[in-house]
């Protein structure tokens, strides 16, 4: 498996990178501390239900660092070009490169994208043709792991039996009720603006239109293609098992796929 890894040194995508690993690290120390471990050591809940959301927190991490380091799709300073695909390049103005039709040149990194969708600084990185898929996995991991997250902090004081074997000493036990607060405010926060997020991208996706289009407002028509969403999805995953769609340790390859399929409704 051959991962490329693709850096920006950007102090505020560092920054904002931070925040978001900042966020999940509470969340991952403090709800299974507070609420899973506690209500799993006294027979309340099932190692199930520990495992899966330790699972899911290990998935998100995964997808945000792959997401954060993965090769958005940098064009090389001397790209070769097919000949039968020239009519399909044009000239950057701004790094006077050759660049495939519906590339963009990102300001923040200082170079061309294929297919950019946009540039990111909550992941320091670019979102075009070869990590969109990572993109998609991160929005939808912290997803599930703020939906958990804050079903846990419902169920601790709506649902879930009372503890009894609790050290009133320690940091945790006597600051529960504010930490569970800010557990829970980050919960709704992060699961708000990543369900619109998700959103957004999954129309953009099925659609055919990348966010730098919708904003500039000069998608050509001959880009607007009629596909199914299963090949909508593929073409971005690079894979037709939809069990790998959520699989963020693995390499991505151009999907090739029979015209039937893509015109599939």
């Amino acid at each position: 498996m051959k991962l490329r890894l693709h850096f920006v040194v950007d102090p505020m995508g560092w920054l904002c990178v931070s925040i978001i690993f900042g966020i999940w690290l509470y969340n991952s120390v403090f709800v299974p501390k507070l609420v899973l471990l506690p209500h799993y050591n006294e027979g309340h809940i099932p190692w199930a239900l520990v495992i899966c959301y330790y699972l899911t927190s290990a998935l998100c991490i995964l997808a945000l660092l792959r997401a954060s380091t993965a090769d958005p799709g940098r064009l090389p300073s001397d790209p070769h070009i097919p000949f039968s695909e020239r009519a399909e390049w044009e000239l950057c103005n701004k790094c006077n490169l050759m660049r495939p039709k519906r590339s963009h040149h990102c300001t923040r990194c200082g170079h061309c994208v294929r297919r950019m969708d946009h540039h990111c600084p909550w992941i320091n990185n670019c979102v075009g043709e070869d990590n969109h898929w990572l993109f998609l996995q991160l929005c939808f991991y912290t997803q599930v792991l703020s939906l958990f997250t804050l079903v846990m902090d419902f169920c601790q004081y709506y649902y879930f039996q009372p503890l009894t074997a609790l050290d009133q000493d320690m940091f945790t036990t006597q600051h529960e009720l504010a930490l569970i607060r800010i557990s829970t405010l980050m919960g709704l926060v992060m699961f708000g603006g990543m369900s619109s997020l998700f959103y957004t991208q999954m129309v953009g996706i099925i659609s055919d239109t990348t966010t730098i289009e919708k904003m500039s407002q000069v998608l050509n028509e001959t880009h607007v293609t009629k596909r199914s969403w299963q090949w909508a999805l593929s073409e971005v995953f690079g894979t037709r098992w939809k069990v790998l769609w959520l699989i963020p340790l693995r390499s991505r390859q151009p999907l090739q796929a029979s015209h039937n399929f893509r015109n599939q409704v």
